[in-house]
């Protein structure tokens, strides 16, 4: 009788997993991004499409604005089987595969396009990583580009080194390497940066116009670098568990959804991106020019902390895959 208890729990459980329909899975995806933000919308089309591709037999729940917690808590959430999927910066697939930081490198990759020829170029290698882990890439996409945000004016190094900046947790070869060259960092969730610069903790932080814009944080600084920093890129994953539950024959139809939807958001992000800039500037954000020599200040300071992160914070074939992909890219292009 407890042999026959224990297989109809087993049953049971299946069940309610399943669904009411007895076939219909219901896959929990997270995010940090706003509600209502051009990520936020993306992510709801897709579901919409999933849902109606599928017959309803596979539907995504959304959790946005990190409800979820942070990304380190969806990583270990979708390791647990409490999540199904998630929306990540190019920092929290780090936290799965650290070799996406070498695409993150600041004043490395320098325009869009050569952000889009090294990232399909390095995609193959960073899937394939990514799924050693136990996660399927659904689609990449370019963020943006991350500025340094201000209480006070950053223009050169030695501006920033008199303020303190937020950098995310759980790197801590990185944070030496900012220590190292003279910068006071505060190592923080995404989700305690608010509090953190209203609080005092933090005066400075870098990320992408648009995200300044969506979380509201532009309105607890007053400056804007003007200088592109570092390009931003996220994915949508999926744990290879969950994705092995859908019906084999509905996956290739399930990710041209995804990358049809993604291809139509990066415009979306884009502009948006822009607009964001115009809208904060009239809130009154300054945006600060840099000249070629402040340029060039900011890149002998990041040539030496390369020394100190390649091969620690993430792997040096990494670093070397991505400078090849560039160094190629700008031989073709006559650079």
């Amino acid at each position: 009788m407890t042999r026959f208890c224990h297989r109809l729990a087993a049953v049971m459980i299946c069940v309610v997993t399943l669904g009411a329909t007895g076939s219909a899975l219901t896959i929990k995806l997270a995010s940090l991004a706003p509600n209502g933000s051009p990520w936020d919308k993306g992510l709801r089309a897709i579901a919409a499409r999933w849902s109606e591709v599928s017959d309803g037999k596979v539907t995504l729940k959304i959790y946005p604005g990190g409800i979820a917690g942070g990304e380190q808590d969806m990583i270990r959430k979708m390791r647990i089987g409490q999540l199904g999927a998630a929306g990540l910066t190019g920092v929290g697939l780090s936290r799965i595969y650290p070799g996406v930081l070498a695409l993150h490198l600041p004043l490395t990759v320098r325009t869009d396009e050569e952000l889009t020829y090294v990232l399909e170029k390095a995609k193959p290698t960073f899937e394939a990583e990514l799924e050693k882990k136990g996660f399927k890439v659904l689609i990449w996409t370019k963020v943006g580009w991350a500025h340094f945000f201000a209480r006070e004016p950053v223009i050169e190094p030695g501006d920033l080194k008199k303020q303190k900046l937020f950098i995310y947790e759980g790197d801590p070869d990185g944070e030496q390497a900012w220590k190292d060259a003279g910068f006071h960092v505060v190592p923080l969730s995404p989700t305690d940066l608010s509090s953190g610069i209203q609080t005092g903790m933090v005066d400075a932080f870098t990320t992408t116009p648009l995200s300044a814009a969506s979380y509201q944080w532009f309105k607890l600084v007053d400056h804007m670098c003007g200088m592109k920093w570092a390009p931003l890129i996220g994915a949508i994953v999926i744990s290879t568990r969950t994705w092995n539950r859908i019906p084999e024959d509905l996956r290739p139809r399930l990710e041209r959804e995804c990358r049809k939807i993604g291809t139509a958001l990066q415009d979306d992000i884009d502009e948006a991106d822009r607009q964001a800039v115009e809208e904060m500037k009239k809130s009154g954000l300054e945006v600060n020019p840099v000249t070629e020599e402040d340029v060039a200040q900011w890149r002998a300071e990041v040539e030496e902390g390369f020394q100190k992160v390649v091969g620690k914070s993430f792997d040096r074939s990494s670093y070397e895959l991505v400078r090849k992909h560039l160094e190629s890219f700008r031989n073709a292009d006559g650079e």
